[in-house]
């Protein structure tokens, strides 16, 4: 719980549709936490350049002077060490904007309607994509997991330019599906219509709102 308010973790598959669960939750009130914006915005930051060019030149930038993350990613997704390097520099940066936005909800939720105010969130969503690996399941008051089978991920994640050699060998770096779903309290089934989808969100979340003791008007 943070301030009162309980915290979703999304886990699942690559080209599960983790995003698009997480999106969801928000639209019946949740405040979404999206690490892949943040990381975004992380290599935004003069620091983050800096430290990349003194550790791989310029070959991991674009024309335009930006970060290129799929240049990125072939460097740390074949050198283990290298991957440790970049998550060392990233994590913390990414937790300390999560705890940011989360406390700026609250705090909007605080001020007076005239002010601005906004209503608190039902929940905070975290749309991590290494929520296992990184330990922060372990942070949540639930974990939801996204369930897709292979071929619908795999025509997925052909969209990012993957094949099923790069699609494995990224799965091959994080936990096995088996035990995410086992460890998970809760599954979303994300393969038929998104109408089926999002009741099945609604009804995930009423539960995890009667347990944490914060009611839901939910239908």
């Amino acid at each position: 719980m943070y301030q009162g308010v309980p915290i979703i973790g999304i886990a699942g598959g690559i080209g599960s549709g983790k995003s698009f669960v997480a999106r969801l939750f928000g639209e019946l009130g949740g405040a979404v936490i999206d690490s892949d914006a943040q990381v975004r915005a992380a290599y935004e930051r003069p620091n983050v350049k800096a430290a990349l060019r003194d550790w791989w030149g310029a070959g991991v930038f674009d024309d335009a002077g930006n970060v290129s993350r799929p240049a990125v990613a072939r460097r740390v997704f074949a050198d283990p060490a290298e991957r440790a390097r970049l998550e060392g520099l990233l994590h913390p940066l990414v937790a300390r904007m999560r705890d940011e936005q989360m406390r700026a909800a609250v705090d909007a939720a605080a001020q007076p309607t005239v002010a601005g105010g906004r209503p608190l969130p039902v929940a905070f969503v975290w749309d991590t994509p290494l929520l296992f690996e990184t330990g922060l399941h372990a942070e949540c008051d639930a974990v939801v997991f996204v369930d897709a089978p292979p071929e619908l991920r795999m025509a997925r994640v052909r969209g990012r330019g993957w094949d099923a050699a790069e699609l494995a060998r990224r799965e091959n770096l994080q936990w096995g599906l088996d035990k995410k779903r086992e460890i998970s309290d809760y599954q979303v089934n994300n393969t038929a219509e998104a109408d089926d989808v999002r009741r099945q969100v609604r009804h995930v979340l009423s539960r995890i709102l009667a347990r944490s003791h914060q009611g839901t008007g939910l239908q």
